[in-house]
């Protein structure tokens, strides 16, 4: 097929990439013996080196292999950002195993679910977990529990004083014992035999990793993602960031690890290029400008909400934010404002990047140094990577600038869904995975997304882009937060109702944002009604779960 996209490459970045075939795991191993005595993990003031790193990952996966682990069995990782979510996830691949992303939010329905769809068998989580995890476990699979505080990994007097700080956030204190089918992690470091039965691995067609996508509509269903499939996505990240050196830069880790975003564009990244990775198990702006002051990331992977909290901090000014050279935004639409603001603070590059989880996650983004970006872009396919826009009429190739559905292939294609064959044909055909995106491409091979194709709303007749309209609602100087979505209206089909979340200290009325609108967008988008909010829900990585207000919205009209 055409790809008008690869004459606008730089000349660094290759039009095709020869990958290794190998398991992901392998690639820590490599960075022990290249860098074994380089920072690899920054947590709260304790730093572990790669060769650290390794060895506990061998010791951990003896030690899932002495419980019984064999080969394709899968292992729940539910753990927030912290040296043990890195050593587990690799523990797990040495081990011959599969790991499950479990985000550490999920409540006990949830988890459950989880648990019985992927079929684990063990479950590495934190302490504050272990109640839950109780609550659920006779009605799973799962056979036994590897439990870690946050407190094992921190400096002293840190490590010492955060049973009291656990206690007066969060109210409780979890003691937890080494005994029966519960396992200390620290406990299970020093009872390992540290000998590991090596487990042959094809890259190609051995999945990985069982990453759960949606939710908010119908089951979350786990896209396998193979060694291959992993290590063709973080490549192309690596080609695409020429400019960045190996072994020289740091990454700030925010961005959750049980989301394929962060897994990739942080975790996986760093081991490969023997990176430092400045963990925060959380995101809290004041905690994050501090760090990005003390530690001096050269990398911040992040999503359009974080990068808004960050510049609407009331004591922005008094951080020094420049070591940071490049921001990939993904997860989320950019708006163009957010990226013309956090440009002017930091000095660095924010681009716009897209993809999703069962592409690795990554297939476009602009380029971040040489080559034109267009505001409002996507940008380009990644090397290796096939797009096109597929007509909603026809189902055939559109033409150029014609709204259709994005469809992707490349190495980094997920194998299918687990467990779901149907599903799995209904999303990837010949090779090709429907995204669900609408979008369009322009006639120099930029692509742009306007929304997702449940999204779309109907406006009498007309085709109404909730991304255009919170586009706009992001140029007025009040706004800090908007998204649309479309409600019943008796005589219109579907009507545009916008969510709000103005600057601190701010005040604005309907009417003022009905003004402004109007001066910007055609009658038909203009959104008519409009709520104020404290705060929107939110996935934990900071997207905005239109989904939920929309469900709020139905329950409204029963």
């Amino acid at each position: 097929m055409e790809k008008p996209w690869l004459a606008l490459y730089p000349q660094q970045v290759p039009h095709s990439i020869d990958y290794p075939r190998k398991p992901l795991q392998q690639f820590l191993k490599e960075a022990a013996e290249q860098f074994p005595h380089k920072t690899a993990i920054h947590f709260l003031g304790k730093e572990l080196t790669y060769k650290e790193i390794y060895e506990q990952a061998i010791k951990l996966a003896s030690y899932l292999q002495q419980l019984g682990l064999e080969k394709g069995d899968r292992v729940s990782i539910m753990l927030p950002n912290c040296p043990q979510a890195v050593i587990s996830y690799y523990a797990v691949l040495f081990a011959g195993g599969i790991v499950v992303q479990t985000n550490p939010l999920y409540t006990e329905r949830e988890l459950q679910y989880q648990l019985n769809d992927s079929g684990a068998k063990i479950i590495i989580a934190l302490d504050l977990l272990y109640p839950r995890i109780i609550k659920v476990k006779a009605h799973t699979n799962v056979e036994h529990m590897i439990i870690t505080s946050i407190k094992d990994y921190l400096p002293f007097p840190k490590n010492v004083l955060y049973p009291f700080v656990q206690k007066k956030q969060t109210g409780m204190i979890v003691r937890v014992k080494h005994e029966g089918d519960c396992h200390l992690f620290t406990k299970a470091l020093s009872l390992a035999s540290g000998k590991v039965k090596e487990a042959h691995v094809d890259p190609v067609e051995d999945v990985a990793l069982l990453q759960y996508t949606g939710g908010t509509t119908g089951f979350p269903k786990a896209a396998m993602l193979t060694h291959y499939n992993l290590t063709a996505n973080t490549f192309m990240c690596t080609k695409w960031m020429y400019k960045c050196e190996r072994g020289n830069e740091s990454i700030l880790g925010v961005l959750p690890f049980f989301h394929v975003y962060g897994m990739t564009a942080v975790m996986n990244l760093s081991i490969m290029e023997g990176y430092k990775m400045i963990l925060l198990p959380k995101f809290d702006v004041e905690t994050t400008l501090k760090t990005i002051e003390k530690q001096r990331p050269t990398l911040f992977p992040g999503a359009p909400t974080i990068y808004i909290a960050l510049l609407n901090h009331p004591s922005l000014k008094k951080y020094d934010l420049s070591s940071i050279k490049i921001c990939i935004s993904g997860s989320a639409p950019l708006p163009v404002e957010v990226q013309e603001q956090f440009e002017t603070v930091t000095g660095g590059k924010i681009i716009e990047g897209y993809g999703l989880t069962e592409a690795s996650p990554v297939t476009h983004s602009n380029f971040i140094w040489d080559g034109k970006r267009i505001k409002g872009s996507i940008g380009v396919p990644w090397p290796d990577t096939e797009a096109m826009i597929v007509s909603l009429e026809t189902g055939e190739r559109a033409n150029v600038n014609e709204i259709g559905e994005i469809v992707v292939r490349g190495p980094q294609v997920m194998k299918g869904y687990w467990n779901r064959p149907e599903e799995t044909a209904a999303t990837l055909r010949d090779g090709w995975l429907y995204t669900g995106d609408l979008g369009y491409m322009n006639d120099e091979g930029y692509f742009f997304v306007v929304d997702r194709k449940k999204d779309m709303i109907i406006a009498s007749g007309y085709n109404v882009y909730p991304r255009e309209v919170e586009e706009v609602l992001y140029e007025h100087p009040k706004v800090q937060e908007a998204v649309v979505i479309g409600v019943p209206d008796a005589y219109r089909g579907e009507t545009v109702k916008a969510f709000i979340v103005l600057k601190e200290g701010e005040q604005c009325t309907e009417e003022e944002l009905d003004q402004f609108m109007r001066s910007k967008l055609a009658a038909y988008k203009v959104p008519r009604i409009y709520e104020f909010r404290k705060e929107l829900p939110k996935t934990a990585v900071g997207k905005i779960l239109r989904r939920a207000l929309v469900e709020e919205e139905k329950e409204k009209q029963k």
